[in-house]
């Protein structure tokens, strides 16, 4: 249960949004072209970052530099 406590962990490096063109789900509400995020956790296929909500989100890795 890792997940628990994300928002607490260091932050491992920021990335930048290059876009929110999803086919399949809406992230426009939550994420931001041209803005920088902090990378809480990462695996193969998804970045876990700190979202324009607040709270640590998964999304794909191509959304991001």
């Amino acid at each position: 249960m890792i997940h628990t406590n994300w928002l607490e962990k260091e932050t491992t490096r920021t990335v930048t949004c290059k876009h929110t063109d999803a086919a399949k789900f809406l992230v426009s509400n939550v994420l931001t072209v041209g803005q920088q995020y902090d990378v809480k956790n990462e695996t193969e296929e998804f970045l876990f970052v700190v979202d324009n909500t607040g709270k640590v989100g998964g999304y794909y890795k191509t959304y991001f530099e």
